[in-house]
Parts: C-alpha cells; sequence; structure tokens
C-alpha cells in the first residue's frame, strides 16, 4: 500500500519541476482569454477609429478604380500603381493591425506564461499515432472542450437573440434612411453589438482561466518518489558538500581572527574558552567580535597577545559569553554588569600604563547569573 501511494502523483510540482515544463514550452494555455483580447480590441478600434478607416477605405477604392488616361497608354505604370495603392492601404489599416498583435501577445503576460522554447518546434511522432489521437478525441478533456463550446454557443447565441429583439425597430429603420446615413447608422448599430456580444464572453475567460491554470498544475503534479528523487539531485553530493561547509567555515573562522586585534578585551576561561569583546562609541551594547573553544581559544589569545589586546581571566563569564552570544551580536542584557565591571577594569589598566599611580584591582565575584553559566570543560 505504501508503494502504491509513493507512485500517485498526490504532491504539488516543485518549483524546479515547473522551470523544467516551462523550458520545453509547456505553459498554462487559455484560447478563451486570447479569443476575447483579439476580438475585444478589433470592436474597440472600430468603435473609435471605425468612421475614419471607412471614410479613407472608400478614398483608396474611388482612386483605385479611376484610371488616368496616361495608365491606358503606359500599361507598365500599372505595377507601380498598385504598390503605392498597397502602401496606402497598409496606412489605414496598420493602427488596427497593430493592436491586434498587441492584443495577440498579451494573454501569455496575464498568465505569466511568456517564455520562448524551441523545443515545441522539434518533430513529434506520437502525435501521428492514430491511437493517440483517437484517445484524445473520447478523452476526458476533450468532452470538457465539447461542454465548454456548447455552454460558449448557447450564451452567445441568447445574447444576440436578446439584442435583435431589442434593436428590432432601429434594424426596420434603416430601410427608411438615405444610403450614407444608413450604412453610418448600420454601422454603428454592428459594432455596439458586436461588443456587446463580446463582453459576454467575460464570463467564459472567468471561467477557463481558472479552470486551465488548474489543469496545467494538476498534469505537473509528482509523486512522492519523484520529490525525494529531485530533493537529493538538488542537494548534491554530501561529500562535495561537507567540502563546500568546511570551505565556508574556514572562511568565517578567518574572518573572525581578523577582528582579534580589534578588540578591547579577551574574557578566558582561562584554557577552554575565549570570547574576543569590543565597545565603541555608538554601539548600544558591547559586541562580541570573535569567540572559540579549545585550539581556536587558544589561537584568540595568541593573536590578542601579539596585538597587546588585554586578556583577563573570568571563567563563569566567559562560559556564559560563549554559550549565549553570537558573533557580531550584543550581548545578552543579564551580562551587562559583569561585562561593564571588565571593561571598566580594562580602561583603569590602560590609564595605569600611561599615567602610572596605584594598580587597579581586578574585578572579583562578578555578576553573572548562574542559569547563564554552563556547566565547566
Amino acid at each position: 500500500m505504501a508503494e502504491e501511494s509513493d507512485l500517485e502523483k498526490t504532491e504539488e510540482p516543485t518549483g524546479r519541476r515547473i522551470e523544467q515544463a516551462r523550458e520545453k514550452g509547456q505553459v498554462p494555455h487559455s484560447r478563451e482569454l486570447g479569443t476575447f483580447l483579439g476580438l475585444i480590441t478589433a470592436g474597440a478600434a472600430f468603435w473609435m477609429m471605425g468612421g475614419s478607416i471607412v471614410q479613407r477605405t472608400m478614398e483608396l477604392t474611388r482612386k483605385g478604380f479611376t484610371v488616368e488616361p496616361r495608365y491606358m497608354h503606359e500599361p507598365d505604370q500599372m505595377l507601380a500603381r498598385l504598390g503605392d495603392l498597397s502602401v496606402d492601404a497598409l496606412f489605414v489599416f496598420s493602427p488596427l493591425l497593430g493592436l491586434l498583435v498587441l492584443a495577440a501577445i498579451l494573454p501569455p503576460f496575464f498568465l505569466n506564461a511568456w517564455v520562448f522554447s524551441t523545443t515545441a518546434f522539434m518533430p513529434d511522432f506520437n502525435r501521428m499515432n492514430p491511437l493517440t489521437g483517437f484517445g484524445r478525441m473520447f478523452s476526458w478533456n476533450s468532452l470538457m472542450e465539447l461542454g465548454k463550446a456548447t455552454l460558449k454557443a448557447a450564451l452567445i447565441g441568447g445574447v444576440a437573440v436578446l439584442l435583435i429583439w431589442k434593436e428590432v425597430d432601429e434594424i426596420f429603420g434603416l430601410y427608411s434612411q438615405p444610403l450614407e446615413a444608413g450604412l453610418a447608422h448600420a454601422g454603428h448599430l454592428l459594432t455596439f453589438s458586436f461588443l456587446i456580444l463580446v463582453s459576454t464572453l467575460v464570463l467564459v475567460v472567468a471561467a477557463d482561466v481558472p479552470f486551465q491554470l488548474w489543469q496545467y498544475f494538476d498534469k505537473l503534479k509528482m509523486t512522492k518518489e519523484e520529490v525525494r528523487q529531485e530533493m537529493k539531485e538538488m542537494m548534491g553530493d554530501p561529500h562535495v558538500k561537507g567540502r563546500i561547509r568546511s570551505l565556508q567555515m574556514q572562511a568565517a573562522r578567518k574572518r573572525m581572527m581578523s577582528a582579534v586585534p580589534k578588540a578591547d578585551v579577551i574574557v578566558t576561561n582561562p584554557t577552554h574558552y575565549a570570547v574576543a569583546l569590543s565597545y565603541k562609541g555608538g554601539m548600544g551594547a558591547p559586541k562580541v567580535v570573535a569567540k572559540g573553544q579549545g585550539a581556536i581559544a587558544q589561537r584568540i589569545k595568541e593573536i590578542g597577545a601579539e596585538h597587546a589586546v588585554p586578556t583577563m581571566e573570568a571563567p563563569p563569564l566567559a562560559r556564559a559569553l560563549y554559550k549565549h552570544a553570537a558573533i557580531d551580536s550584543e550581548i545578552p542584557s543579564a551580562l551587562y554588569n559583569a561585562v561593564a565591571e571588565v571593561l571598566a577594569y580594562i580602561y583603569q589598566l590602560s590609564n595605569w600604563r600611561q599615567t602610572g599611580g596605584v594598580y587597579p584591582v581586578p574585578p572579583r565575584n562578578l555578576p553573572v547569573p548562574p542559569e547563564l553559566v554552563p556547566e565547566a570543560v
């Protein structure tokens, strides 16, 4: 039973699985969204620019059917004239064509499906298999498409009947209007009706887009075994990971050791722990710039001695700082008083070395909360 569960595609696709599908050109696609944007763009363009397009088209038509006498004697000029008329026609329809191209490009952006892949252009001979094609014809997806097409036809047909019923008086009134006025009125009526019919496709798009997204991600679902295998591939070779981790630790340790000469004091255990502290103007509290145990602690003390950084033995404080303070972070508030006494002694010691006088007495019995002190090593 467990093996069967591992082979069922119950897991959501990972980011890598989705990216691999995109590389193959497999992205969500809604034909209804593309159809709607194309039609609504064309309708809106005709609504706003229809009069200008019709007028310029009529001018081109008159110009095209008017043959000047000089062309009758020079037939070779007819080809050049045809080229000029074609260029003029292109300029007339270029705004509409530009908007339609934009409408064709936009749908993938709405679905986050814009991708360029040459994989989709490669021949797939499985698509030529008649048995596979026959299976697709009677698949669940084909039945869904059939149902969707039926509902769409019923919706648009119903809206068209209502429009005709509502505008029937205006339609029959076109017969009594002059030719140019009637054509203009008919064009306005057709464009308005077209926009209304296309607007009803919003309902179809609103249902189709979520369905296409759900179907796309459902096809990309993975089995538990596929998820485990992908995680292994992403994690990589354990030996390589160990080597990378080792290099990262070495780099971090090197950065830590470079901060020891700038420390104000090194608090020691005295042999097992060493914590370097720094307190500069503007800091909210003293900060741990380096800490270590064993050989690392010994190296911190050696670097401190080389750069004349004061060292103070305070075993409970050293163990508490090592346990509860992170590198490059401020010390815990519970250790403020103890560290303040240590820093005050270090400042007094530095002043004594410069001016002489009474030798400062090292602090004893520092106020370190017992619950912060781990067991001694």
